[in-house]
């Protein structure tokens, strides 16, 4: 399980994007002024069997917290 946490405040940066990558995870916070990014790398996870889970559980995560959110394509 990922805990998130330091997130950029939603009512500024309200969109939430996430790119997978082979060694990382990229989550892109976009709104009027600016954009931020966190990078996950994956291996500070402890390995993941099923990246496509993590990102679902990620996006739906965001989704809670208030993101509008969206999976972008692999890189």
């Amino acid at each position: 399980m990922l805990r998130l946490m330091g997130l950029p405040h939603v009512g500024r940066w309200p969109r939430a994007t996430i790119f997978t990558g082979e060694k990382e995870v990229e989550i892109v916070f976009s709104g009027t002024e600016r954009q931020r990014s966190v990078s996950i790398l994956l291996r500070k996870l402890g390995g993941v069997d099923d990246l496509q889970w993590f990102e679902l559980r990620l996006l739906a995560q965001l989704q809670g917290l208030g993101y509008e959110v969206e999976r972008a394509d692999p890189r």
